[in-house]
């Protein structure tokens, strides 16, 4: 039987096979006729003259190479794809590539949003516009309404967003009403074209409309909710100049609601999100032999919590299956705020976390982003067993110390426990499985 790490090792490449983007979009789509069949929609591509593209995330490229199989035959084809990735050796002449910057916004990422409103705005009634989403877009592609303002001050904004403390919500509705991409200003641009949203979606169920800050759907907050925002978490005092003499002078467009003529011919599917992760994970954990229950209740948990509340689940369901393998699969982030200069992430530092806590026991863990990014860290995530404390002493290293300066990659990449897979072209969340052996 192999190492329990080595089990979690292969649970994971093998749940990311299997929401392969590519693969995915040929099971849930088909072309029948001059119909395009979604998973939950028809769309009717008679008449349609052209197909324009934007795709727009950490899984830009996959999205783009996915969706190209069912652009109608007779159509012309544009596009604008903007990862934080270059583009494959498969890339297509017709479309513009950008990398974009995150979790900062880049020249580039103001150079895509002008492209993607220019492109748009040659939209017409025989146009099909096709936006594929995918997570860490809100970064990757933006343009100030405030045309007073420069690079500096969006990066400034940017910052003062990721660590106000606000939740992503709340972070995405300012975003939306300060951005000229953002909050449904894309459907805007492409005015009469027919309008199709793809989604690849690391936003909890029911929140789609955060993903990517909305650019292509109706916004439902309003500039009451902004205003609200900025006196909540002391934004305006700390905002630029240029933007506090901008929202003075109530220059502030509200965003457009369902009812907006730009959504007419619209339609919005999920294509993968939390519930695919569970389902792959589930199915790969339960192919190793073990008795395996799903849980998402520590998403947003501190890191060291949302440890004690799992290991503490998966005794809870040792008990009950005595004598059996057993896992617990969870999803979602943690919250494992900056406290050293280490280099490392939350999916680290969670497995971090568990090394003392699983100390000689049976027990192996992994959390690992599907992404392939965790933090400041070339690194995915991280494994830990029951050895993996004992391991550390012998070579002097020292899990407290490596968790307090947020340095847990250094930690895990000592010992060969780090997971190193690359960008995967993905972004559904973080995954997280704890193994356990009579």
């Amino acid at each position: 039987m192999p190492p329990s790490k080595q089990i979690l090792r292969e649970i994971f490449h093998q749940t990311l096979s299997s929401i392969d983007i590519p693969s995915v979009m040929e099971r849930k789509l088909e072309s029948k006729g001059s119909q395009l069949v979604l998973p939950s929609s028809c769309i009717d591509l008679a008449g349609i003259s052209r197909v324009v593209v934007i795709a727009v995330g950490k899984a830009a490229h996959a999205m783009a190479i996915g969706f190209l199989p069912f652009v109608p035959a007779q159509a012309s084809l544009q596009g604008v794809v903007v990862a934080p990735t270059p583009p494959p050796a498969r890339h297509y002449p017709s479309f513009e590539y950008f990398v974009g910057g995150h979790p900062i916004p880049t020249p580039a990422s103001m150079h895509a949003a002008a492209a993607i409103l220019d492109l748009l705005r040659t939209c017409d009634s025989r146009t099909l516009a096709v936006f594929l989403l995918s997570g860490g877009a809100s970064a990757l592609v933006d343009l100030p309404l405030d045309a007073a303002m420069n690079l500096e001050d969006v990066q400034s904004v940017h910052r003062l967003l990721v660590t106000c403390g606000a939740p992503i919500e709340a972070m995405n509705t300012v975003r939306r009403h300060l951005s000229a991409v953002k909050g449904g200003r894309l459907a805007l641009a492409a005015g009469a074209a027919k309008k199709i949203t793809l989604a690849v979606t690391d936003v909890p169920v029911g929140k789609e409309a955060a993903l990517a800050s909305g650019p292509s759907l109706p916004d439902p907050t309003t500039i009451a909710d902004v205003h609200r925002i900025f006196a909540d978490y002391e934004l305006l005092q700390k905002f630029p100049t240029t933007l506090r003499q901008w929202i003075a002078s109530s220059l502030m467009p509200e965003t457009p609601k369902a009812d907006h003529p730009a959504f007419r011919n619209s339609c919005f599917e999920v294509l993968l999100n939390m519930h695919d992760l569970f389902h792959a994970a589930h199915h790969a954990v339960e192919a190793h032999g073990y008795a395996t229950v799903c849980d998402n209740s520590t998403d947003d948990w501190p890191v060291e919590k949302a440890a004690d509340n799992l290991l503490s689940q998966l005794e809870s369901w040792q008990r009950a299956n005595r004598g059996e393998r057993v896992a617990i699969i969870a999803d979602g982030e943690v919250s494992s705020p900056v406290t050293g200069t280490g280099i490392g992430g939350r999916n680290s530092a969670f497995a971090l976390s568990c090394v003392e806590k699983i100390a000689g026991r049976k027990i192996a863990i992994l959390s690992a982003g599907t992404d392939g990014i965790d933090g400041n860290s070339p690194a995915a995530g991280a494994v830990a067993d029951g050895e993996t404390l004992a391991r550390a002493k012998s070579s002097g290293l020292d899990p407290r110390r490596a968790f307090a300066n947020s340095d847990a990659f250094t930690f895990f990449s000592a010992l060969e426990d780090a997971i190193v897979t690359g960008p995967t072209g993905n972004n559904l969340r973080d995954l997280r499985v704890l193994l356990a052996e009579p």
